[in-house]
């Protein structure tokens, strides 16, 4: 058995979920959408630099159609390049498109594979996510902080710590079940990264990416999950203040 098979990552339906997931945003334009909160912007979407609505329109159907049609990003900017100078705007240089290409493609990804985890029969039988990077030179220093660390899956750590964490981020999470926690000898955590600062005592939170210290899958789909600790949650609702 692969080791995607093993963490019940293969499937057609997560991304089926993911196509849907894209077809369910609305185009706004940047100012617009940074007005909105958490949870509304788990249904909208922008790109930094553009205003029509045309524009943003044609962005989405291009990303939903390279998700439902396993595009690639060389593909996708070449459509959209030929699209912007046609009217009249500069192409995207391959950087940009891979922001703009690999973020929402991950995002979408990772929100199917979100629903398919939460379904009520996998939830019974998977009841552990572990969080995974990809493992080599590129990962930030606070996505490896979270490296391998297995959390029950109603644990509200997803609701901060859900992939993607950042722009290109390319980390995931996979469910385990009960034995496979138990072959693989780590502890199940309970608290989120921190670190101690010994001078006053104070314990400090380690945080994704600016503007990522949410979990768009959980806004769009809306399990109830239960069972959040008071601590987390007060930490929780102080960072979203502080953004």
């Amino acid at each position: 058995m692969s080791e995607k098979a093993e963490y019940g990552l293969t499937g057609d339906f997560i991304f089926k979920e993911a196509v849907e997931f894209l077809k369910k945003k609305k185009p706004l334009a940047a100012e617009e959408y940074q007005t909105l909160s958490d949870e509304c912007r788990a249904k909208a979407f922008s790109v930094s630099g553009y205003t029509s609505i045309e524009i943003l329109q044609k962005f989405l159907d291009e990303l939903t159609e390279a998700c439902e049609q396993g595009k690639t990003q060389r593909e996708f900017r070449e459509t959209m390049n030929d699209f912007l100078e046609r009217n009249g705007y500069q192409g995207l240089n391959p950087f940009h498109s891979d922001v703009i290409f690999r973020t929402n493609m991950q995002t979408a990804y990772n929100a199917g594979h979100y629903k398919s985890m939460t379904q009520p029969e996998t939830m019974r039988l998977r009841p552990y996510w572990k969080y995974m990077t990809a493992g080599d030179g590129n990962v930030r220093e606070t996505h490896a902080r979270m490296d391998g660390r297995i959390y029950r899956a109603d644990d509200p750590i997803w609701k901060v710590w859900y992939p993607p964490n950042g722009f290109r981020c390319r980390c995931t999470v996979v469910s385990m079940t009960e034995k496979q926690v138990q072959r693989s000898g780590i502890p199940v955590s309970k608290a989120p990264p921190y670190d101690v600062d010994y001078s006053t005592g104070e314990i400090i939170y380690r945080y994704p990416d600016k503007g990522f210290s949410n979990n768009p899958a959980l806004d769009a789909w809306k399990p109830d999950f239960t069972g959040i600790d008071s601590g987390l949650k007060k930490a929780y609702r102080s960072r979203k203040r502080e953004n």
